[in-house]
This record gives C-alpha cells, structure tokens and sequence, in this order.
C-alpha cells in the first residue's frame, strides 16, 4: 500500500459551498481535527503555488513554516470552537516565501471537528496606506518650499553679490574665502531649487504614453551613465496599454528609481530587472477629483543589492530620508509626489538581493486605433 492510500479521505463539500468558496479571492482551507488539509480554494492554491491534489491529505505543517502562528491559531480553534483572528502575521511557504497575511480561523459547524482557515493577504491595503502616506509627506515638502524660496533665497543673494563685492579687494587668501561664501550660497539655491518643484500644483498635463519607450530611454541614459557595467534584464508584457501621463515627468520618476537601484548595487556586479504587467483590480481617488480610476498598469525596478533597513522602509518616500552619506532625500519623495500627481501608487519591498520598486498607473481609456498608433 502507498503512503498516498494511507491517508484518510477528506471529507467532501457540498458543489454549492465549493462553488462559492471558489469564487472568494482570498485563500481558503479546512483542515480536520489532526492538522490535515480537507479542502484547498482556487486562490489557495495559487497562494501556495501547488494544486489541490497536492495539498489535500497532507498537514498543514508541511505548506507553512515551523512554528508559525497558523498552526497555534488552528489548534486553538479545534479546542475551543471559537473563531480567531491575527492581524498582520507572517506566513512562510515554502515556494513563495514570506508574506503578511491577515489570518481568520473559524470553526465549521456542518463539518464537526473541522476549521476554516481564510487568509487576507495585505499587501493591497498597505498599497493604499502608504500611498496617502506619501501624499501627506509630498504636501508638508510644498509648503516647505515655499517658504524656503522666499525666506533663504532673496537674503542668500544679498550674501553671494556682497561675497563678490570683497573679493574685488581682497587678498589671495581672502579671496579663497570670498569664493568659499559664493560656492556655499550656490549649493543652498541649487537645493532649494530642487524642493521648488514640489510647490509646482499645476494639474499634470495627461496624454497616451508608451510606457516601454520611456523604459527604453531610462535604460540608455542608465546604462552609458551612472548604471554602466550594470546588467539589465527586461520582462515586459507587448500588449500593455498606453499610459495616462506625462512622458516628461514619467521619464524623471523613473530615472530616480533607476539611479537608486544602481546605487543601492554599488558596483557592476549587479543586475536591474524592469518589468510591465497589466493588474486590474486596483480603484483609487485621482487628486481633485471625486471619480475613482483603475490602476492597471505595473511598472517594477528591481535590483539585487543589500536591500532596505527594516527600520526605513516604511519613511522611504519622505523627504530628507535617506542611507547616503551625500544624499538629499528628495529623490524618492520627489517620486512619490509625481506618481501621486498621476493618481497612481508607488511602493516598496525589500529583503536581501530582492528590491521591487513597484509603480501603479492609470492607462489612457481612448479608442483602439489611437493606442496602437503609439506602439
């Protein structure tokens, strides 16, 4: 007799309720009393990447990690027969990795002795979080612009044009200062010419982009500049819509994701990957707009350095953030500003060797014929 034959039959669901646990979006399984998988969902087995042949007969310790809270949360539901739920827990797999799910264990009382396992995972609510997130820390950086243009800028002139006035009359040595003061005030206006942009709330002019040529010309300007030695893949999916954008700006935010990429690598021993994937499902509130728009389309960098301290990743967009010993922080903030202008989201996930910067756009909704005159 085989191992498989040794293992108890599951429990079979009426086709109604299998039928309606198929269409939830959300991982489902019902596991008995000794830990062992009777039902897998379609999204379950997506979730753990195997089929339901697979999974069911087999405990539930053999599909998550040692250890990991699911198994307690089951258990505790199995001897008591009340419902649980764990908010924001870390579920490994061992084909997926480790993801953050919201777990809800709940007993099933036309099937005695057996639980419901649903998992959520969050990744999509922590998309639109972050994204206000971002938004809020792009508005504090336009007030503060505005300030700074009027209150340092008009005195830093003063200072640079008296600077120059003393070094028509200044020593050698004096003038190797008077040239320190011009150099300095030139610094500060050049930074605070950069946080300037963030003042900038004219609507952003929109128009059909082909986001593959934008890729295409990062990529160039990337790889005979700043990112040379630096191997680049690509994963784009051809028939991908047209953008609702604008090519210019589209081209800086993803020049800075680029740049950051390279130099989170630090040296040619490294690869970026750029990927385009079409996404549906995704609604968000365009600024200055009550309509809700889809946000289709996926844009990715990646790179395989060190990836993001832990303690970072959740202020990565706001202005001043920054690992760099000679950075601004005003890169990604800057990034996640533009992106907002858009109506999009912008996020990050990091773990070592793995650093997805993952952007979400709205595509251009015209007629057939003008999105292929783009391509």
């Amino acid at each position: 007799m085989t191992s498989r034959t040794a293992v108890k039959e599951p429990t079979p669901l009426l086709p109604e309720a299998s039928a309606i646990l198929n269409a939830m979006p959300h991982p489902v399984l019902m596991v008995d009393r000794d830990m062992r998988i009777e039902y897998v969902n379609d999204s379950a087995e997506h979730f753990f990447a195997a089929s339901a042949a697979v999974l069911i007969g087999h405990p539930l310790s053999d599909i998550v990690a040692f250890g990991s809270p699911a198994l307690s949360l089951v258990e505790q539901v199995i001897e008591h027969g009340v419902s649980v739920n764990e908010y924001g827990v870390e579920i490994g797999t061992p084909k997926a990795g480790d993801r953050a799910v919201d777990i809800q264990v709940t007993p099933v009382n036309e099937y005695p002795g057996r639980v419901l396992l649903i998992l959520q995972v969050r990744t999509m609510a922590h998309k639109m979080d972050r994204q206000l997130t971002h938004r809020s820390a792009a508005r504090s950086v336009t007030g503060m612009a505005a300030i700074l243009a009027h209150e340092i800028k008009n005195p830093l002139s003063g200072i640079r044009g008296a600077a120059q006035l003393l070094e028509l009359n200044a020593t050698a040595d004096d003038r190797t200062l008077t040239r320190l003061i011009c150099d300095e005030t030139d610094r500060i206006c050049k930074l605070v010419d950069r946080m300037e942009v963030f003042s900038d709330e004219r609507p952003v002019p929109r128009e059909p982009v082909n986001i593959h040529i934008v890729l295409g010309h990062v990529k160039q300007l990337a790889a005979n500049g700043f990112a040379q030695g630096i191997r680049f893949h690509e994963e784009y999916d051809p028939s991908l819509p047209p953008v609702l954008g604008d090519k210019g700006q589209l081209i800086q935010v993803f020049l800075n994701l680029i740049k950051n990429a390279a130099e989170a690598i630090g040296g040619p021993e490294g690869e970026i990957i750029l990927t385009t994937a079409y996404r549906p499902g995704v609604r968000l509130s365009m600024p200055g707009s009550r309509d809700r728009v889809s946000l289709p389309l996926e844009i990715c960098v990646i790179d395989d350095g060190p990836g993001v301290p832990d303690d970072l990743l959740p202020h990565l967009f706001d202005p001043f953030v920054t690992t760099k010993s000679s950075g601004t922080g005003l890169g990604l903030a800057l990034v996640a500003k533009i992106i907002g202008d858009h109506g999009g989201i912008v996020e990050c996930e990091s773990q070592p060797r793995r650093t997805v910067f993952r952007v979400l756009l709205p595509m251009h909704s015209g007629d057939a014929s003008s999105n292929s005159s783009l391509y």
